[in-house]
């Protein structure tokens, strides 16, 4: 844990240039340069929720399997920590009532991955969800660290499972179009299966997600 720093991602593959071993972690209290996709900035108040990075170097032939582990393991955190009954949001969002509770952003570097973790614990921006002031965010690491080590080495089926994103209208919003239908099904490589509204089948390996009405 440090005080603060610009990012614990960008941290962290500095540290794995330099021999860092696998599944080391580096959490902070404050970052300030945390971005999530698209270079959107991540910032929350000191202390109050978890900023997390893992470095992992046993990289799978789907790199993307590794997210999913995360995202399932946070799932199942913020359950036996708050009792949070959070969702899935494809690609790599978790979602509280509809709300944003956290977002994840890997990034590979020489044949390593590092997967970070911001999840509004004590605090969260307006239309974002929290877990609950009194919630200490270290606590919640812990327990995250334990469910991924729990999850199969194919996380696939509960990934699938969980995923809120199924079944709803969405629109996929990617650099330069944007396509509206219905989710359908996350293939085994991660890509998401969308019906448009002219019955054309898309699958998505990467892209902004809405949730529609």
């Amino acid at each position: 844990m440090v005080d603060e720093t610009g990012s614990t991602n960008a941290d962290l593959l500095l540290a794995a240039a330099a021999g860092a071993a696998d599944r080391s972690v580096l959490a902070a209290r404050h970052q300030t340069a945390g971005r999530g996709r698209l270079e959107r900035r991540w910032e929350a108040p000191a202390g109050l929720n978890l900023l997390v990075s893992i470095l992992l170097r046993d990289v799978p032939r789907s790199p993307h399997v590794l997210t999913q582990r995360v995202a399932l393991a946070a799932m199942q955190a913020c359950d036996r920590v708050a009792s949070a009954k959070a969702t899935l949001k494809w690609p790599n969002d978790l979602l509280l009532d509809g709300m944003k509770l956290a977002g994840i952003l890997a990034q590979a570097e020489h044949g390593v991955v590092v997967v970070g973790l911001g999840l509004n614990v004590g605090w969260a921006p307006v239309g974002a969800a929290r877990l609950g002031r009194d919630i200490d965010p270290l606590h919640v690491l812990r327990e995250i660290l334990v469910a991924y080590d729990e999850l199969p080495a194919d996380p696939w089926s509960q990934y699938r499972e969980n995923l809120g994103t199924i079944g709803k209208r969405v629109r996929v919003e990617l650099a330069d179009s944007a396509v509206s239908g219905r989710a359908l099904d996350v293939e085994r490589d991660g890509r998401l299966l969308v019906v448009d509204d002219a019955g054309v089948k898309h699958r998505f390996a990467v892209g902004d997600i809405v949730h529609l009405r």
